[in-house]
């Protein structure tokens, strides 16, 4: 359910933000629903940690509003602000103990004793670290670290969490078991979280939807499923996943709608958006999941084209296969370690296809 459906929490309306020449958000509009994990992904410079800083208060817009629950903030301090933010870097006081990092903010607001016990203490429930509020800092590790930060953005019950790439400095094995401790907090708690990243990867974990940010701007958001399987540019496409790249000019548009690209020799039949035209220059796109390999060349009677396996990579739960078409073309393929995959080697002539509807034309 997206924001119309379940009420809009935030509402960024044709934001821009210029620094010099530079337009690090330009024209934005989001919305985020109450109780939605909202993904801000693309790469550094791309201006989501700035659309992120705008929404908290801590960069006023040039043009454009911004309302929180209804609220118009687009001018308000972020102390006055519904929202809360963990940085990338998490700042947290070194001379004092678990307990007094995450009640300072409260007792900057002169909340009664009691009461911050009370909120301290479900907070740390809340990250899995109930036993751990005489501990100092420097006696907890890098995830607890970040755990801390967690609770004491939420002890202060914001209704918008910002978070700005706060898992970035975590090795894998950390990360990923953090991406499941915010989702699961955030469910808890019920509150919209808005969540900065360049990895791919966490963004689709962890995201009810994803807005892929490029050059200052938004250019798709969807559910990842969306994001991946229909991607609006080039850019997301390419970004967003692993796919190969095949240049080639639009021969004809079948009556299905879809086109038939020539790349060389060969002909492809993609989808594609409905304004492209015969003639056309396009870069298809086919995720290497999509390819299939069978360990006999081509025959004339089926939709594949001939390969020889120039590198072969055993990734544990996939194999990466690098084939050169007869062409020249190289593409990869990554497939599950299934038995007849397992089977294919290096030097070895393989038929690659892929199913109808997998290669998507792009205008260039």
């Amino acid at each position: 359910m997206h924001a119309a459906t379940r009420g809009v929490a935030v509402d960024v309306e044709k934001v821009s933000r210029r620094f010099g020449h530079l337009a690090a958000v330009d024209g934005v509009s989001l919305q985020v629903a109450q109780g939605e994990f909202v993904s801000l992904l693309g790469p550094s410079g791309c201006g989501k940690t700035t659309l992120l800083r705008l929404i908290g208060g801590f960069e006023t817009p040039d043009s454009g509003r911004i309302r929180i629950l209804g609220e118009e903030v687009t001018h308000v301090p972020p102390h006055l602000r519904r929202t809360n933010m963990v940085f990338q870097h998490l700042a947290l006081f070194p001379h004092l103990n678990v307990f007094d990092n995450i009640a300072f903010g409260l007792r900057m607001r002169r909340t009664p004793e009691g009461e911050v016990s009370k909120k301290v203490a479900r907070a740390l429930e809340l990250v899995r670290l109930g036993e751990f509020g005489a501990r100092r800092i420097d006696q907890l590790s890098g995830g607890q670290k970040q755990r801390i930060a967690i609770a004491r953005a939420i002890v202060n019950e914001p209704s918008v969490l910002l978070l700005d790439e706060p898992l970035g400095a975590l090795d894998l094995r950390l990360r990923l078991e953090l991406q499941e401790e915010l989702r699961r907090v955030q469910r808890t708690l019920g509150s919209p979280f808005i969540f900065v990243t360049h990895d791919q990867g966490e963004a689709m974990a962890m995201s009810d939807r994803i807005a892929v940010m490029n050059g200052g701007r938004i250019e798709q958001v969807g559910t990842a499923a969306e994001i991946y399987e229909n991607p609006a540019s080039l850019f997301v496409a390419t970004f967003v996943g692993q796919a190969n790249r095949i240049e080639g000019i639009v021969a004809r548009v079948e009556s299905s709608g879809q086109y038939l690209v020539q790349a060389g020799a060969f002909l492809i039949a993609s989808k594609g958006a409905p304004n492209i035209q015969v003639g056309q220059a396009v870069v298809v796109l086919i995720r290497r999941e999509a390819i299939n390999l069978v360990s006999a060349p081509a025959s004339g009677n089926r939709p594949a084209l001939d390969a020889t396996v120039i590198d072969r990579v055993f990734l544990g739960g996939t194999i990466r296969h690098t084939l050169q078409l007869n062409d020249g073309r190289i593409l990869v393929a990554e497939g599950t370690t299934r038995p007849k995959l397992v089977e294919i080697g290096m030097g070895q002539r393989v038929a690659v296809s892929w199913p109808v509807g997998c290669a998507q034309a792009f205008a260039v």
